[in-house]
């Protein structure tokens, strides 16, 4: 693009977002290796769709950005001009307290979410690991965490989607008939109407340590009829034994009968506490490494999670849910493609016998060129 071009696009944007809204890209502004030309912040949904809009007559490729938390996962992208930030894409309105919705901007953080509603006794039952996530990146990509296990995704949670496409025309969407899903809309996410639940008013954390992956499902499996909100696992690979954490949440009481029949089943060296583990919400990986995302039923679990040590010779750190079946697991950063390649085949061998798979979420742009990544719907 010519540099009139450029300076053209740009007065343009700043028209559209002001002048302390729209700029040129900075080192900040690069993803998949490849650096924004331009970045526009809109505060509405028209302003969104005059981005959008503009975008498409120039021809320019876009792409939202919420905190960036997930924006080098999947595929890398081929070619990037213009981050669409939802920064300003913010808040709550609409809340109705009694009918337990609210409509929500997409640029808002989750975190400054959950607290605005606790203010009022209510959450929004989901609690994705990037702890920098926003409403929209946590929806664009259904990112779940421990809470999924009784709760489900977060697009369950969504009655409605508003966004602008990227012919920068406004839309809704609920998922429903001929109307696209969440994880299908080519856009940029601009509001969603939420279904909220009560605070609980207790939690407590029961866990134990577990020598090896045979163990889990048996230990998850007492578990059951206690209604349990997550059954979490952390495996570090390099340690002789691992732990499993299960959490309950609900009125005092029942929280403690609960707590303490699971840790009377589980017997010595269980404990129950009412703090979460470290490591529990977290993903085990870094920017750094390379992401293995495995899903299985939880009874093949441990044999998926063999499989994968023998593939990559050594147990490796897995962190996730025993009791969906759904973990991460993490290869070092500096793993040859090739190798990366062998392991995910080693595995992937065994877990289509039993209807499982697994994909590469995230990796160093150097390495996700070469490999096969998870596509936008495989991520969660």
């Amino acid at each position: 693009m010519s540099e009139p071009s450029r300076d053209q696009v740009l007065d343009a944007l700043v028209d559209i977002c002001g002048p302390d809204y729209a700029r040129a890209g900075r080192s900040v502004d690069t993803v998949a290796g490849r650096q924004a030309a331009f970045v526009a912040v809109p505060a509405t949904t028209q302003a969104a769709a005059d981005t959008m809009r503009l975008a498409a007559d120039r021809g320019l490729a876009t792409m939202p950005r919420g905190s960036g938390s997930k924006i080098d996962w999947g595929v890398p992208r081929g070619g990037l001009d213009l981050l669409v930030d939802t920064g300003r894409l913010a808040g709550m309105w609409h809340h109705d307290v009694v009918g337990q919705t609210a409509e929500v901007g997409t640029g808002t953080p989750v975190r400054a979410l959950q607290a605005a509603l606790a203010l009022r006794g209510q959450r929004l039952p989901v609690d994705p690991p990037s702890r920098t996530a926003t409403v929209g990146g946590m929806l664009a990509v259904n990112e779940s965490g421990p809470l999924r296990h009784r709760f489900g995704t977060p697009a369950e949670h969504v009655e409605r989607v508003s966004y602008v496409d990227r012919a920068g025309q406004p839309a809704e969407s609920d998922g429903e008939g001929d109307r696209p899903g969440i994880a299908e809309i080519a856009g940029v996410l601009i509001s969603a109407k939420v279904r909220l639940q009560p605070l609980p008013p207790a939690r407590r954390w029961v866990g134990v340590a577990v020598p090896s992956p045979l163990q889990i499902p048996k230990l998850a499996g007492e578990v059951a009829d206690l209604e349990p909100s997550a059954i979490e696992v952390d495996l570090p690979g390099d340690a002789p034994a691992g732990m499993l954490a299960v959490l309950f949440e609900g009125d005092e009481e029942s929280v403690a009968n609960r707590a303490e029949r699971l840790a009377g089943a589980w017997g010595a060296g269980s404990a129950v506490a009412a703090v979460a583990p470290a490591w529990w919400g977290r993903y085990p990986f870094e920017r750094t490494d390379v992401a293995l995302r495995l899903s299985v039923s939880p009874a093949d679990l441990p044999a998926a999670l063999y499989a994968l040590g023998d593939a990559a010779g050594a147990p490796l750190p897995v962190r996730g849910s025993a009791g969906l079946g759904t973990v991460h697991a993490v290869l070092p950063g500096s793993t040859p493609p090739d190798r990366v390649e062998r392991i995910l085949d080693g595995v992937r061998h065994v877990l289509m016998a039993r209807n499982g798979h697994a994909v590469v979420v995230s990796a160093p742009i150097h390495l996700a060129r070469q490999i096969e990544m998870a596509g936008r719907r495989d991520l969660f």
